[in-house]
């Protein structure tokens, strides 16, 4: 570990380094004056960590915490006063850590292990990020991998899972062994059981010869199935079998096969409830969720995104072989406003377009597709799904609730562009006597027709009331049988309400709808609008 010590605060600086140097080992370290040439100090060094002992915001201190950050050495800080939002405040310029003043030695110096560490299995895994959420994934993967029990990766698709499964793997001591990933839900359900367990020649029409399925491939290594959710019932049975039995019988075969093998499952949709409603054997279940990990969805960790739009910009100019001249902050803060329904693929390959087409130049706001730029802003509202509702046929769960959200959304959304309809002929009415044009504006016909404006959403489900049951936790809004699009509408924007804590401004951002349509709907529903926010 090679640990850069800035001398801006002198007394903390000595007693860090003199602790540094007591652990031995690989430990290097080396203390610098802010008069001297820090870059020429970190350019020789190559630290895999910078400590800045005072002066956090020091506008030339600022900018080298940046070009650390686009070189991916974590940087921590010590600071003098720190007031409420302050540590939030320097973890957005780029500091991974900051302690106050006067700091403990001994909790830095097991603070500077945990980031180095997690810094190098972030490297080692492809895991990235700093958030809450990515670091309690990378301490399960740490403690997961060196045992043998299956694994559940559970989270939305584009959220990593396979990359998870590849690190388990990487940090266990199977790693020398194969790796084998097969897609369960893209197979067909005739050739699933064959490419699972193998078969013998003769086994069905067109076996040929013998073929060795993953299970086999895998022996002594991992194996993982992802979109384990899509299985079909008679394969759940068999599965549930080899896992248990630890041996494998090929289609057509009568021998039982001893195989050694890590089962690692994915999906992408909730296996308790595909359980709860009968799609998923429970037995099936528990066998593979002996332990389990949780990837939370881009959106849940906007922190992160700048540090993988950084990762993705070194990966793909290196891969192109091009010159990367910068990105906005306005661009950057529209990614980071963004909900990103694709999750960390979805960014990754807007990342590329945008690097591979900016010419030269710096990427603009103006480089962002226009319909990303537009949902900036709008945020999930979070849905509770009444049990009757999830107890009935066709859509449940996370599915009903991402329908009913996107029907609020959807009728909101017309909303607003009614209400520029009415702006806009006002305008034109004012203009006529000027011998401007008429028409719709360029772009709103076809936007118009996107959203279904022919009014399909103002029809109502009949009356009716949640039934009884768990009260839903606060700021989130209950959608039962029977409640109508204003019932569910009026409930969406009091949870916006009571989620921005009555800042009308922020609540049409989530609502994605203009500030003037949000306050005729509190008028409308007889809410109280409050003081005008800022």
């Amino acid at each position: 570990m090679k640990v850069l010590i800035t001398l801006t605060d002198l007394e903390p600086a000595v007693r860090l380094n003199a602790a540094l140097e007591q652990l031995g080992g690989d430990v290097r370290t080396e203390m610098v004056s802010p008069l001297d040439d820090i870059r020429g100090a970190i350019r020789r060094l190559k630290p895999d960590l910078v400590v800045f002992t005072g002066a956090l915001l020091d506008p030339q201190q600022v900018a080298l915490v940046r070009e650390l950050l686009w070189q991916e050495v974590p940087v921590v800080g010590f600071a003098d006063v720190l007031d409420e939002g302050a540590v939030e405040r320097l973890r957005t310029i780029g500091y991974v850590e900051v302690y106050p003043k006067p700091v403990v030695t001994d909790d830095v110096l097991a603070g500077l292990k945990r980031i180095v560490e997690r810094q190098a299995l972030s490297r080692q895994t492809g895991l990235v990020g700093e958030s809450s959420g990515i670091r309690e994934v990378l301490v399960k993967v740490d403690q997961i991998a060196p045992v043998s029990s299956t694994v559940l990766v559970e989270g939305e698709s584009g959220t990593g899972k396979e990359l998870v499964a590849r690190a388990i793997h990487q940090r266990s001591p199977r790693r020398a062994k194969p790796f084998i990933a097969v897609n369960v839900g893209a197979l067909p359900e005739t050739l699933l059981e064959s490419e699972l367990f193998g078969h013998e020649k003769g086994a069905f029409t067109g076996a040929a010869e013998r073929r060795l399925g993953r299970f086999e491939l895998a022996d002594t290594g991992t194996l993982f199935l992802d979109e384990i959710g899509e299985i079909p019932g008679s394969t759940q049975v068999k599965l549930l079998r080899v896992l248990e039995e630890g041996h494998v019988t090929r289609v057509g075969g009568t021998v039982p096969i001893p195989i050694n093998v890590r089962v690692v499952a994915a999906t992408n949709q909730p296996l308790r409830e595909q359980v709860e409603r009968g799609h998923f054997r429970a037995d099936l279940y528990y066998r593979l969720n002996v332990l389990s990990i949780y990837l939370p969805p881009l959106r849940e960790r906007q922190g992160d995104i700048p540090i993988l739009v950084r990762r993705f910009i070194r990966e793909i100019t290196a891969k192109h072989d091009i010159a990367f001249h910068g990105i906005s902050s306005d661009a950057l803060q529209a990614l980071v406003d963004y909900a990103w329904p694709g999750n960390v693929r979805e960014l990754r390959n807007l990342v590329e377009s945008m690097v591979v087409l900016a010419h030269g130049r710096e990427i603009q706001v103006d480089d962002i597709p226009r319909a990303l730029r537009e949902g900036a802003g709008a945020r999930f509202l979070p849905v509770h799904v009444g049990p009757a509702l999830r107890a009935g046929d066709g859509a449940h769960g996370r599915e009903l609730e991402f329908i009913v959200r996107s029907l609020v959304e959807l009728k909101l959304q017309v909303e607003e562009l009614r209400r520029r309809l009415d702006d806009e002929r006002a305008v034109r009415m004012a203009g006529s006597s000027s011998g401007s044009g008429s028409g719709l504006p360029p772009g709103w016909v076809g936007e118009l027709k996107a959203v279904g404006y022919a009014g399909a959403l103002t029809g109502g489900l009949g009356g009716g009331i949640e039934p009884p049951g768990t009260p839903p936790p606060p700021n989130v809004f209950t959608v039962a049988p029977g409640m109508t699009m204003a019932a569910i509408e009026k409930a969406a924007i009091e949870a916006a309400l009571k989620e921005t804590r009555g800042n009308r401004r922020k609540a049409a951002d989530m609502l994605a709808i203009g500030e003037r349509t949000l306050y005729r709907k509190l008028k409308e529903y007889d809410l109280e609008p409050g003081p005008v926010s800022d």
